[in-house]
């Protein structure tokens, strides 16, 4: 097992065991990852226009996907816009400290190689869901590609002050909520008829769910190797709230913008809710077992009392939380 040297600060001594754990990302990149000449890819669900009977294909899945609610059309449409700001979450992870000092994105370096090959997976998930969108006629795509562009323009701070220990707790709980939106999504497209998009979602949620568990398994190894760092860190991200990452793709500094008009739409239609916020930081706490620390320092301490309680009180909120009684869909036809 891994040691760091004493006396380092808090960052330094976080690039170390991040740095001890290249072999450990090559692994996952060898093992969790797939091979792209036999894995899905977006034509496997889209009308093959090869065919002679791409247009019939076309006509439908245009069938299809008009008995979709627009609130579905609209929390899609979030989905898929949440994707394809994929440039931004491949620069966010190259730029983590001890992930990549060299600077040189084609490394053979284990962090550096699943930085690429995880983008490579996530790459197929907006490609699918655009081509989809585009295809149903039930999106205003140029509105669509305005809200992409001012995402991509306006970046993302996930708050992680380049802290490779809060990165990985970012990206364990981001993963994990993502594959949740998508796995809810496809239920409520079957629910609506549209079979052929809820396998769509769930195959999208398969991913996700195999880079959750990628994260969760890093963060595991970091709280092996420094649970009272590790334990800190994961305070740090929960006082600090998850950032969900397509927060920017609205330039509106208003309470009734795109971004907002998603998350409502989102949490009335059951797709992703503080519930399930609760129930991530209640998973990872038990995961990483957190309550059965033991040895650590006061403040450590105290931050293990703070993390133990913490999805209770979510929930709780949830619980008094009011259903928003109308929303205001998005990125429609009209």
């Amino acid at each position: 097992m891994l040691h760091y040297t004493p006396g380092k600060n808090e960052l330094e001594k976080n690039m170390e065991v991040i740095g001890g754990m290249e072999s450990l990302a090559a692994h996952a990149v060898d093992t969790i990852l797939v091979d792209p000449q036999t894995c899905w890819q977006p034509s496997d669900f889209l009308p093959d226009m090869s065919d002679d009977g791409g247009i019939e294909q076309i006509w439908e899945l245009r069938k299809r996907s008009a008995g979709l609610p627009g609130e579905v059309i609209t929390s899609l449409v979030g989905n898929m816009i949440t994707e394809e700001a994929l440039p931004t979450y491949q620069t966010f992870f190259n730029l983590i400290k001890g992930v990549n000092e060299e600077g040189n994105v084609a490394s053979d370096k284990g962090w550096v190689r699943w930085s690429r090959s995880w983008t490579a997976e996530e790459n197929r998930h907006g490609d699918l869901l655009n081509k989809y969108l585009y295809l149903s006629g039930r999106a205003d795509m140029k509105q669509v590609e305005i809200t992409i562009h001012n995402l991509l323009s306006n970046g993302f701070d996930p708050r992680t002050e380049g802290d490779p220990y809060q990165a990985m707790i970012y990206t364990s709980f981001q993963e994990r909520a993502t594959k949740i939106s998508h796995v809810n999504t496809g239920k409520l497209a079957d629910k609506n008829g549209d079979a052929v998009l809820s396998r769509i979602c769930k195959t999208i949620a398969g991913d996700e769910a195999r880079h959750e568990k990628a994260y969760k398994s890093f963060m595991a190894h970091i709280f092996e190797i420094d649970p009272e760092g590790a334990l800190l860190a994961f305070e740090k991200m929960m006082k600090k709230q998850i950032a969900m990452p397509a927060i920017m793709m609205d330039n509106a500094e208003t309470t009734d913008n795109l971004y907002t008009r998603f998350s409502a739409i989102t949490q009335k239609m059951g797709i992703y809710t503080t519930f399930d916020y609760a129930a991530i930081i209640k998973h990872l706490t038990e995961l990483w077992k957190i309550e059965t620390l033991t040895g650590l320092s006061g403040y450590a301490a105290k931050a293990q009392e703070y993390l133990s309680t913490l999805a209770e009180r979510y929930h709780r909120i949830a619980e008094r939380m009011k259903e928003p009684e109308t929303v205001k869909l998005a990125w429609l036809v009209s």
